[in-house]
């Protein structure tokens, strides 16, 4: 019996708006993938994730959804979704699409609805209102946060001009928190779910699905200080993430997958501070995969990522579930840069001109490269953030008015947010935009120094970080690698992480010295130049025997 596709997919994650631009009004859309999917081919991945494209004021660049079942006109038409759909199955690629159920826009239906309605109504069920505390209500409904700064609750004013009610919003105030204890809420978004996959979509990457459900009763919560924002860090019991109820969710979702043919998944973006606690989300009667958040954010330390390897591998397929393996996405710093960060920044945080510990940018590239080597030997499931095959570091010295995340505006420039990791890509060196967009808009400013980056520079130059991932995930498929049994190489300094996968043997040297290359074998890839003999500093390869 064939494998399911997701159990050993490299998966390639699109942010749209920064990917690739037809229209010419420097925000990527969807014709501009559609356009870039011979590269993706070329590439080797499997599937491709789009961050959202459905209809939304964009107030948090599309996680603010006014309509699930439609395409933003920023991004194009359906017509245009069902071309790409089609371009890529046509390549043997599939697509995974991202669904917000958390919360919605403010501009959605249900809540303009909701304002308009009565305390106590049907409208306002579907979300959560709340009287305030104090005299005359005045004081929100608890002390939560929202994970963009500020207070979790906004007052609205009733229809009689009165002061009213509060509604929860764990982002931006424009993003109110759907109540899904409610029958209608969970009912919605069923139809969702069959409305794209009667359109061919592959599955769903799950927005936020360690949230939905919160504590009965809402009760008072302080987020320790400088805490993960999302939760991958909690130790302490947060009753807005990981609540019993939200499982129950998504069993429902897994029954109605599993009326379509094809293998259709679902991922869970769950932030857990522990594999083992990632694991709940894909049991057997759940969702079928759940990013590695805790190895996402282990830094380059030979003990540490022996540690979290060893638990995955053992929590995944504990529960049937393969490992999944990611170092970048739309919300986290680029680790060509976080690798080599000289101070810590929370999840969220980002960096800027006037971050402390800034990363030195030649020792985060060949670590990056070094870990994208050690995460491509991994049995399961990886994924690929845009960029990160070109070896684009965070983008730090974007100016202050450039900046559109709300986790600036809403920290008075306290944190920099996540702007820097979703700068449009460089395709071409010498084109308008790098190639992001033939008339050279784009919506937030590139780097000059990305031009030597861009994919044309790379594409034929064998020592390009291109031409490293084009290589890693052609030798993944040659040698099984995602559905091979990892076993542990012992004997080696501390500083050393070694271990075997099939024929291939890995050797990553995150220490201070070099180490000798393992004796009788032959290097079948390399994060950077060996020396003689030697495996350098930040250094990764895979050896075989001969």
């Amino acid at each position: 019996m064939t494998p399911e596709w997701w159990r050993t997919a490299a998966i390639y994650q699109i942010y749209p708006r920064s990917f690739a631009d037809a229209s010419g009004d420097g925000v990527g859309d969807l014709a501009g993938v559609t356009s870039r999917m011979d590269a993706l081919a070329e590439l080797g991945i499997d599937a491709i994730w789009l961050s959202p494209f459905m209809t939304s004021p964009q107030r948090d660049a599309g996680y603010d959804v006014t309509d699930y079942r439609d395409v933003d006109p920023l991004f194009g038409t359906l017509a245009d979704f069902d071309a790409m759909l089609e371009a890529a199955h046509a390549r043997g690629i599939r697509v995974i699409i991202d669904l917000v159920p958390n919360h919605s826009s403010d501009q959605h239906v249900w809540f303009q609805e909701a304002l308009t309605a009565a305390p106590g109504s049907r409208e306002r069920a579907r979300y959560l209102f709340r009287d305030g505390r104090g005299p005359g209500g005045h004081e929100p409904p608890n002390n939560w946060q929202s994970i963009f700064g500020g207070p979790a609750w906004t007052r609205v004013t009733e229809a009689d001009g009165s002061p009213g009610q509060w509604y929860l919003h764990l982002f931006d105030s424009s993003q109110p928190d759907f109540d899904w204890t409610q029958r209608e809420v969970r009912d919605e978004f069923l139809d969702i779910l069959r409305f794209w996959l009667d359109r061919g979509v592959d599955g769903f990457r799950v927005d936020v699905a360690h949230g939905l459900i919160k504590e009965d009763g809402l009760p008072d919560y302080i987020q320790p200080e400088d805490a993960d924002s999302m939760g991958g860090e909690a130790e302490d019991d947060v009753p807005y993430w990981g609540r019993p109820g939200v499982h129950e969710v998504y069993r429902e979702w897994r029954a109605l997958l599993e009326e379509y043919d094809g293998d259709r998944a679902l991922c869970a973006e769950a932030w857990r501070p522990t594999a083992r606690e990632t694991a709940l989300w894909v049991r057997p009667d759940e969702m079928h995969q759940a990013f590695n958040f805790p190895y996402m954010m282990t830094e380059w330390d030979a003990a540490a990522l022996r540690t979290v390897i060893a638990d995955s591998l053992e929590a995944f397929p504990a529960v049937g579930a393969p490992a999944t393996w990611v170092l970048s996405n739309h919300d986290v710093i680029r680790h060509a840069s976080r690798l080599a960060l000289g101070a810590d920044s929370p999840q969220g945080h980002g960096i800027g001109p006037l971050s402390p510990g800034k990363p030195d940018p030649v020792v985060g590239l060949r670590r990056a490269r070094a870990a994208t080597t050690v995460m491509f030997a991994l049995p399961g499931s990886a994924y690929i953030y845009q960029g990160e095959e070109l070896g684009l570091p965070e983008a730090i010295e974007l100016p202050d008015e450039a900046r559109q995340d709300p986790t600036w505006f809403r920290t008075n420039g306290e944190r920099y947010g996540r702007d820097g990791c979703r700068v449009p890509i460089p395709w071409e060196a010498g084109a308008p935009a790098f190639g992001f967009s033939a008339t050279g808009a784009s919506w937030l400013p590139q780097p000059a120094e990305w031009r030597a980056l861009a994919r044309d520079v790379q594409r034929d130059d064998p020592a390009s970080t291109l031409s490293l991932y084009r290589d890693l995930l052609r030798l993944r498929r040659e040698e099984s690698l995602a559905s091979g049994d990892l076993e542990w190489v012992d004997g080696w300094p501390t500083h050393v992480l070694a271990f075997r996968n099939g024929r291939v043997t890995v050797i990553a040297n995150t220490g201070s010295e070099d180490v000798p290359a393992p004796e009788g074998m032959r290097v079948l890839c390399a994060s950077g130049p060996l020396g003689e003999g030697v495996v350098p500093v930040d250094t990764a390869a895979w050896f075989i025997a001969g």
